[in-house]
């Protein structure tokens, strides 16, 4: 999958069935589902894949707890069908792609018997709505117990804690895995690919699409008999451009994390802090070798890049600290980020975004015929997927849907992968087992292919940083096959080495660069194998 390939495929189509802006995980799940469906796909995202919202998420599946507190407290119906919903859709991601996720395990500290008894309630019944698709049993553990499952928790006033399952994904490498997919399935894909403008017929419907190529500055015009807003955050920037007279419907929602050192909680197992003084949940969270700290959950204003706020670091610390035996300090931050995530605001509502249900809507604007999707959340991508297809069929095409097939689609390096074959790649290509281990997390039942480069190459099986296990064929891997234009693509999204640690990113730019480079050439694994 490269750009060269994909602007030759568009060149060739003369009218796709759909043309889907935006690269997320939401236009991702439409563009398989679609493809699944037998239509004719065009994907582009501004940037790159999984660019914004989708790779800064916490790395949960998960069916929301908080919304579950909710739904019982305001006995609100829509509440606990999304808990429902997603939780059946927890399920399916995991299964969907096992070397991108794993369950869960989530350890919440009581520090009253009676808090210990309501949690206890709250979350078996989380369990009990989960059914079949429940991927671990809820039980509530007495404070030796807590403290053996997490001896660094603070142990001050601990009478006891319950314990959980959910998942956790690779969030940009999920969302990539799926677009590989439809791209293998006959979906045509372009990142750094921008919507300048549409073209309309003489009613009004849009039949054209302007697209600004980012990387060699050339436009384009794409037709399509339906065009589908997947830009989340930015969806009423698409709005607009289709019909000026459509009224903003977003509201955006600020999250920001930091990442510290594994070293300070040295187990598999996360901290649910189940309210924070001002009403939020927040999660310390195992994650590839570090632990991921967030999430907050503010309004805020729309940005391409946002970054942490001045007092978000003191904020998260401050329950790091607070759960933690040891005092953790500002200095042992390894990296830190934040997202915003795409919330439907109505009104008559509130404008505090804590109180906005994370559900979706699909919106067909009589006039110009844009479908946008907005709101939801990453659990329920391929629900969202699902809705948004059905209704084009049935609202536009006037159509019985084609049945969505999504649900049991194994996605990219997820055919044949089965994680004890790190072993084989020991032997066969004599790398290390944490190298091996690190690249079936990564790459699935493709970790081979990845390291098949270094055949003839034997330095690209060397660490790209030495305190961390990728290695420099992963640098190829993404440029030749992933599509990854920029330093920020190889190290944020398609290693991730940029989230957890990024001074390590950092002092690695110039190495990534140096493969970036015109004329670089490699030998790929298609020549090996032949």
């Amino acid at each position: 999958m490269n750009r060269i390939e994909q602007l030759s495929k568009i060149s060739s189509i003369e009218q796709f069935d759909l043309c889907i802006i935006g690269g997320g995980a939401t236009g991702a799940g439409i563009a398989l589902d679609a493809t699944l469906r037998g239509l004719k796909v065009l994907l582009i995202d501004k940037a790159d894949f999984a660019g914004q919202t989708t790779s800064k998420s916490t790395k949960l599946i998960h069916g929301g707890v908080r919304y579950l507190e909710q739904a019982v407290k305001k006995l609100d119906w829509e509440q606990y069908k999304m808990v429902q919903k997603s939780l059946h859709e927890r399920d399916t991601l995991i299964k969907n792609a096992p070397h991108l996720t794993r369950p869960l395990a989530l350890l919440t500290p009581c520090y009253s018997w009676i808090e210990g008894i309501y949690l206890t309630i709250g979350l078996k019944l989380y369990e009990w709505i989960a059914g079949n698709h429940g991927i671990g049993a809820s039980k509530w553990l007495s404070r030796k117990e807590a403290l053996k499952t997490i001896p660094e928790l603070k142990k001050e006033n601990l009478t006891s804690a319950v314990l959980y399952y959910d998942g956790q994904l690779d969030d940009a490498r999920y969302c990539l895995a799926i677009i590989q997919k439809a791209e293998a399935l006959g979906a045509t894909v372009l990142n750094y690919a921008e919507a300048l403008r549409f073209e309309k017929d003489n009613e009004g419907k849009l039949t054209a699409l302007t697209i600004k190529d980012n990387v060699s500055n050339n436009t384009l015009t794409v037709q399509a008999k339906v065009f589908i807003n997947a830009t989340g955050p930015f969806a009423d920037h698409i709005r607009k451009m289709a019909n000026t007279k459509l009224k903003p419907r977003m509201k955006v929602s600020r999250g920001a994390h930091i990442v510290l050192p594994t070293s300070l909680m040295k187990n598999e197992t996360a901290i649910l802090v189940p309210k924070t003084d001002d009403g939020r949940v927040l999660f310390i969270i195992p994650w590839q070798d570090h632990l991921l700290v967030g999430t907050t959950d503010e309004e805020d204003k729309l940005s391409e890049n946002p970054d942490l706020e001045p007092d978000e670091i003191p904020y998260l610390l401050s329950y790091v600290n607070r759960y933690l035996e040891k005092d953790v300090t500002p200095e042992e931050i390894t990296s830190g980020f934040a997202g915003q995530r795409p919330l439907l605001g109505k009104a008559e509502k509130s404008s505090d975004t804590k109180s906005l249900v994370r559900d979706h809507e699909v919106e067909i604007d009589k006039s110009s015929q844009l479908v946008s999707i907005m709101g939801g959340k990453w659990t329920t991508y391929r629900l969202m997927a699902k809705d948004t297809i059905d209704h084009v069929y049935e609202t536009i095409w006037h159509k019985e849907p084609v049945l969505c097939t999504s649900e049991h689609q194994l996605l990219h390096g997820a055919e044949g992968y089965h994680f004890e074959d790190w072993q084989q790649l020991v032997s066969q290509y004599h790398v290390s087992p944490t190298i091996a281990q690190h690249l079936m997390k990564k790459y699935g039942s493709l970790a081979a292919t990845v390291l098949s480069l270094a055949k003839n190459q034997s330095e690209l099986k060397e660490l790209i940083h030495p305190n961390h296990p990728f290695i420099q064929a992963e640098i190829v891997y993404a440029i030749q096959e992933e599509m990854a234009v920029t330093t920020q693509d190889v190290l944020n999204r398609r290693l991730g080495l940029g989230l957890r640690d990024a001074q390590a990113a950092k002092e690695s730019e110039s190495l990534v660069e140096a493969f970036l480079s015109p004329g670089k050439t490699f030998i790929s694994h298609q020549n090996i194998e032949n």
